[in-house]
């Protein structure tokens, strides 16, 4: 088991790495499907994992000059924000409803991403937009990043890039920022509720997920944007799918 959760946690970091997010996404299913965790105590593990995975491949790009710092906080704040909410929401659902919440979410996720490929991976300049479309921004996607227990940055990179105007790379190192700032804080709120996630399991994910989203930085750079965007959309629709067939037809997560 703890060979698979090294397996696993590199091919997630590299996505985080690659593509700026994504990786809770994944891990949440990796978490209750494949390495046996109960839906409450993976969606804790799993904000472990993202945050340190967003951390490293933030720093990894930092070094590059990419980050937008002053949008990363100025967005962060009210995500933190967010997530204390989302958190509070999901301890009123149970474990077959929470993931079929979460079906629609990866599925929006897939046609995002889709619909990115073709865009162009030019560095520009950070943007100014206005302050209270970065807050509201900032707000939504922390609901859904304490609620789901995921980072959110499949829905940061398309609102910074969209919504914000950030060019792409830039939009991708600085939601790793965000991601992380914004993954701590639901982790404490997670905490703070009683949730408590198998060490072994989420240390062993961890730290492999670190190691893969370091690599998947440097992958990135020999890769052409579009492949790993429409590779990420067509992975993420397949296990949205795969999901809702579990809990409509076969029972719904173990360890409810």
């Amino acid at each position: 088991m703890i060979g698979l959760a090294v397996v696993l946690g590199l091919a997630i970091g590299m996505i985080v790495g690659a593509v700026g997010g994504g990786g809770a996404i994944l891990a949440l299913p990796v978490l209750v499907y494949v390495l046996g965790e109960p839906v409450g105590p993976a969606s804790t593990a799993s904000l472990v994992v993202v945050s340190l995975a967003a951390a490293i491949g933030a720093g990894s790009l930092a070094r590059h000059g990419r980050v937008c710092w002053r949008l990363a906080f100025t967005f962060a704040a009210p995500a933190a924000l967010g997530s204390i909410l989302g958190t509070a929401a999901s301890h009123e659902i149970g474990g077959d409803a929470l993931i079929l919440a979460f079906v629609p979410v990866m599925a929006l996720a897939a046609v995002l991403t889709w619909k990115r490929a073709g865009e162009s991976g030019d560095e520009g300049e950070c943007p100014d937009p206005p302050r209270s479309r970065t807050l509201l921004a900032g707000l939504l996607v922390g609901v859904l990043t304490g609620f789901f227990g995921v980072g959110g940055g499949f829905v940061i990179v398309p609102v910074l890039s969209v919504w914000l105007g950030t060019p792409f790379r830039r939009a991708v190192a600085t939601s790793l920022v965000i991601i992380a700032l914004t993954g701590v804080v639901a982790l404490a709120s997670h905490l703070a509720a009683g949730s408590r996630p198998d060490l072994a399991v989420t240390g062993t994910l961890s730290a492999a997920t670190g190691a893969g989203a370091l690599l998947g930085t440097l992958f990135a750079e020999r890769v052409p944007q579009s492949l790993l965007r429409r590779g990420f959309a067509v992975l993420v629709g397949a296990v949205a799918l795969a999901l809702l067939i579990d809990v409509l037809a076969l029972g719904g997560p173990p360890g409810r």
